[in-house]
């Protein structure tokens, strides 16, 4: 058990017996009242989303969960196969379970699954990925190339901002986190 101020937004807790991952966190102290956390959570099982104000003194019952290290392999539809490093056991995720983290599948990436209770319930990306851009403006002569940035598609359909100097086909580390560019790959 761990106190509403120590959530964290990624975090798997169990709320009223479900297994809920928290998407957003928000402390809120309104003039001389107690502090409270406002979340929004998915529910991992049904996928249905919930918003909940804990006080600050209210303990939360953090999921135990067991890390696995396993490797992507591909998808069919909306299941996603992934393989077991050490035992070279195959599971599958659907894409209900992994939400946005689809988005840092690339084959052969290394990465941990969550399991609670053996059943496997989500993945840890790492924290940076290697993806080639698939679609992106052409870089106009003349234009700063201070802060200026533009979209671009990458290989798995996620859209952020690059510098103007990036190009269609090159190869960038993005921030799995923060869901930013972080440089060129090398």
């Amino acid at each position: 058990m761990i106190q509403a101020t120590q959530l964290r937004k990624g975090m798997t807790i169990v709320h009223e017996g479900q297994l809920y991952k928290i998407m957003t966190i928000q402390h809120i102290t309104p003039g001389n009242w107690r502090g409270m956390v406002q979340v929004k959570m998915r529910n991992l099982k049904t996928g249905n989303q919930l918003e909940h104000r804990f006080r600050s003194e209210d303990r939360v019952d953090k999921a135990q969960m067991d890390g696995v290290e396993m490797e992507y392999l591909y998808h069919d539809g909306t299941d996603y196969h992934f393989m077991n490093t050490e035992t070279y056991e195959q599971i599958t995720i659907s894409e209900e379970q992994l939400g946005d983290n689809v988005y840092f599948l690339i084959p052969n990436v290394h990465l941990t699954v969550d399991f609670y209770e053996k059943q496997p319930i989500g993945i840890e990306p790492p924290p940076s990925v290697n993806m080639k851009v698939m679609e992106t403006e052409p870089t106009m002569k003349g234009v700063a190339q201070g802060n200026v940035t533009k979209p671009a598609k990458l290989e798995t359909g996620l859209t952020i901002q690059v510098p103007m100097f990036i190009m269609e086909g090159e190869i960038i580390t993005v921030d799995t986190t923060e869901l930013k560019y972080l440089s060129r790959a090398k």
